[in-house]
């Protein structure tokens, strides 16, 4: 019998543009055998860096500048071509874009919100994998929206995991940033590996 090939993986960046932490994740998903996109949302540009560190307020300017639209239709456009049952995945900014998607592919494989949430749409089938990530008390991921995301997981019957980092700061995935946990990130790749795994 012919092996099912794995299923595709979208991975949406951050208002700090494309940058090494996507490109990253993306090496590690095809290293187990996805076949993985990562479109460009912010046309090769990304946020300007203050003492070396990029600035969260310069990502949001260049989100502005940009425009929403301009972003979703990159974002639409790279995901159109792909079977219905490709895992999406965000970093913080991407998650929006996934809130934005998401109703209009509700047979996604799993879904991968990292450092910010979103509720799961009417309609996802009962079981999909959809895992949220965020660090404690970060200002991205409030209560009330962890208690939404909470709410629909039990609504649509997805198989939903809310895991919160304690200490950890808002992108602390990234190794570059001051915000990086090493200790929460290497929970956070366990955890997405096993989903990945999973998937058919």
């Amino acid at each position: 019998m012919q092996r099912a090939e794995p299923v595709p993986v979208i991975i949406f960046h951050s208002t700090l543009g494309l940058r090494p932490v996507e490109l990253a994740a993306a090496d590690r998903i095809r290293r187990a055998g996805h076949r993985v996109v990562v479109p460009d949302l912010f046309g090769g540009e990304t946020a300007a860096e203050v003492d070396g560190v990029p600035s969260v307020p310069a990502g949001f300017a260049l989100q502005r500048r940009i425009g929403w639209d301009t972003v979703l239709g990159r974002a639409a456009d790279a995901v159109r071509d792909l079977p219905p049952r490709t895992v999406l995945c965000g970093f913080s900014m991407g998650v929006g874009v996934i809130a934005e998607l998401w109703p209009e592919r509700l047979a996604a494989a799993a879904v991968l919100l990292l450092h910010a949430t979103t509720p799961v749409p009417a309609g996802v089938a009962p079981g999909t994998p959809v895992q949220t990530h965020v660090a404690v008390g970060d200002r991205f991921a409030p209560e009330d929206r962890l208690v939404a995301f909470q709410d629909s997981v039990a609504a649509t019957g997805a198989d939903g995991a809310l895991f919160r980092y304690p200490g950890a700061g808002h992108f602390f995935t990234d190794p570059t940033l001051p915000d990086h946990d090493p200790g929460a990130a290497a929970s956070t790749w366990q955890r997405i590996e096993t989903v990945l795994a999973g998937v058919r």
